[in-house]
């Protein structure tokens, strides 16, 4: 019996002049790969190629093929400087044996991708699609992707549907399907336009470079567009390349993740790339004290929302969680693990306008827990109540056996560097409750001279340690300002601003206050120009120096070759020029001053306690008076705070 094929197809669509798209449109529908609203069945398109007589193909070098339709091979041999492609507006793509394979960027800067030159065997589909366009920074990315899903559904002409393998793929909902890419720079599942999709139990493995997560370019999965409702349920996404990324949400899409393992690792970099930013960003910026050039996920763009929830993400490198010039958006994982498997990375940034919460969640990292540039950041207990409290705000759909289903836990931080870090933007707020343990190696809070409000509420057990035994730390960036910049530290003292109070409280201070806890550890204020440190205690001890101070890196000058040496800095207490430290003790406040400490103002309430260690003497001077220190009382000027061993 006769069987209409693509290729018995394709000359009557050409003799009758149909255009391009439609043609191919048309023969993807012959094809199987146009399925009913209902049922996309991948084994469909793969029934449909089967129809294509089976046969070797050798594109010899100098030779040019345009691939018009869907093209099925037993063995395809492309020769050096043979050259496959789709005619205009298409997009090619070469899976074997369901695998997309073949694909190299035409560059290592470049925009999009080739067929690579070698001999392929197997089940060999070659498949062109319209393609999908994406902009950044002045360039224009040419995506390709397994799956496309639209408003309506999947959009198969824009779809490799080769490359999903098993399961079932419909228009609402992919369940249980594969899919596996060993080229470069290929997509996953991308779904945009409003569309309401649920990927349940996908299996996602990419091994070859991304080139820009920006754009989403060489993704597992997105989420894309205003309205756009993403829930991806029970997934494995094991990828490892530069910037191939697992998920990523933008644009005002609401993703939802759950019950999920996200695992991406690092790529090799081209021989002649060089650390770029913009749309030739594959790095971390060095200039962070950072390293590697892979991130898990993403959130990007105005309005974006994504959750993880009892899931585990992990990075190799850079970052795990991050966001990238977003207004506006929200982060938040619930009883889930963020990891750093390598010796670089933050578990998560909040990006300007971003706000990242953390209920019940484990962080494991390598340089910083969070880093932010004036987005709020919040660690708590994942109580029943504030679980369902964001299942309401975040639109998760959690039915009521998911919510009981959730185990109540608290936030736990343990970072081999520092815990949150603050350079850039203006503004940015921290929050820590509930039984939150929050564990760093090296300083706990890093603010590179910007105005932050740090709360810590103590009340339920939560509690701070820094292995370095510094809690705040206040300083100019060291941030060169560039890849190729350099970072030199100051040698001269910094010159008196008489214009600047340093007993006063500015709007573009450093704040931090610390109730119902018990702390060790010390807290400076390095900065050279006028920006004071308040701190405030209520129902809290504190035992350390608090104190304004001079700070220097271990090197003078500091390039892309020292990078390590970014963040890392020593005090040395000194009398405040332009930083002043304001402390403040409430009631029931006790600070045990360790070491000299130098203030610009002290607040005593009348049940506060100012005292040296045990065996010692503490003593008070005022601009240069010796003072006794008395409760009730309010110090302002220079104040020196000395210890002394008892005699």
């Amino acid at each position: 019996m006769f069987e209409v094929t693509p290729h018995t197809m394709e000359p009557a669509l050409a003799e009758r002049g149909v255009p391009m798209r439609s043609r191919v449109r048309a023969l993807l529908a012959v094809a199987g790969v146009v399925a009913a609203p209902v049922l996309l069945a991948p084994t469909a398109a793969h029934a449909a190629t089967q129809a294509v007589a089976a046969g070797r193909r050798t594109v010899v070098s100098g030779e040019v093929w345009e691939v018009t339709a869907i093209t099925r091979l037993d063995e395809l041999v492309v020769e050096d400087g043979a050259v496959l492609t789709a005619v205009e507006g298409y997009s090619l793509t070469l899976t074997v044996d369901g695998v997309e394979t073949g694909s190299v960027l035409d560059g290592t800067y470049g925009w999009t991708t080739v067929i690579a030159a070698g001999t392929y065997s197997g089940d060999i589909v070659l498949t062109p699609a319209v393609e999908h366009l994406e902009s950044f920074a002045g360039a224009t990315f040419h995506l390709r992707q397994g799956v496309y899903v639209g408003a309506g559904g999947v959009v198969t002409e824009n779809s490799v549907l080769s490359s999903v393998r098993g399961g079932s793929l419909t228009d609402a909902y992919a369940k249980s399907v594969s899919l596996t890419s060993t080229g470069e720079a290929f997509n996953g599942f991308f779904v945009a336009d409003g569309a309401s999709y649920t990927l349940e139990s996908p299996r996602i493995a990419f091994d070859g470079n991304g080139r820009l997560d920006l754009v989403s370019y060489g993704a597992a999965v997105t989420g894309s567009g205003a309205g756009t409702r993403l829930v991806v349920d029970g997934a494995d996404i094991d990828n490892r390349g530069v910037v191939r990324t697992g998920v990523i949400a933008r644009d005002g899409a609401n993703v939802i993740v759950k019950n999920s393992r996200i695992s991406t690792r690092e790529g090799g970099l081209p021989d002649d790339y060089r650390p770029g930013s913009g749309a030739n960003m594959m790095t971390a910026p060095w200039m962070l004290g950072l390293s590697g050039n892979v991130r898990a996920t993403n959130v990007l763009g105005e309005n974006t929302t994504a959750t993880y929830l009892n899931s585990s993400i992990s990075s190799e490198s850079w970052g795990v969680l991050s966001t990238d010039s977003v207004r506006n958006s929200l982060l938040t994982a619930i009883n889930s693990t963020v990891t750093i498997t390598g010796d670089s990375g933050y578990g998560t940034y909040a990006d300007g306008g971003q706000q990242d919460i953390f209920l019940g969640t484990h962080f494991d990292v390598a340089t910083f827990a969070a880093i932010s540039t004036g987005g709020a950041i919040s660690f708590a207990d994942s109580t029943r109540e504030g679980v369902a409290t964001m299942n309401s705000y975040l639109i998760l759909g959690l039915t009521e056996q998911e919510l009981d289903a959730i185990e109540p836990r608290s936030s736990v931080v343990d970072s081999r560097g520092f815990g949150v870090m603050w350079h850039s933007g203006d503004g940015g707020r921290l929050e820590i409750s509930g039984d939150t343990r929050f564990t760093t190696a090296e300083t706990m809070f890093l603010d590179k001279g910007k105005r932050i409000t740090i709360v810590v509420d103590g009340s339920q057990g939560a509690r701070l340690s820094a292995g370095n035994g510094t809690l705040v730390q206040i300083m100019e960036s060291d941030d060169p300002g560039s890849v190729a910049g350099v970072y030199t530290e100051p040698t001269d003292a910094p010159a008196r601003d008489t214009r600047f109070d340093t007993a006063a409280e500015h709007t573009a201070d450093a704040r931090a206050s610390f109730v119902d806890i018990s702390l060790t550890g010390d807290f400076y204020n390095a900065m050279r120009t006028g920006k004071n440190l308040i701190l405030s205690f209520r129902r809290s001890s504190v035992e350390g120096v608090l104190s304004a101070s001079t700070s220097r890196h271990a090197v003078p000058t500091i390039t892309v070759a020292e990078w390590r040496h970014i963040n890392h800095v020593t005090n040395t207490p000194q009398p405040a020029v332009n930083n002043g430290v304001i402390v403040k003790l409430a009631a029931g406040a006790r600070w045990t001053v360790t070491g000299t400490s130098y203030l610009t103002r002290l607040v005593l309430d009348a049940t506060a306690t100012v005292e040296a260690p045990s065996g010692k003497t503490l003593t008070l001077t005022v601009n240069g008076t010796p003072t006794a220190l008395t409760q009730g009382t309010t110090y302002s000027g220079a104040l020196t705070l000395a210890v002394d061993q008892a005699e």
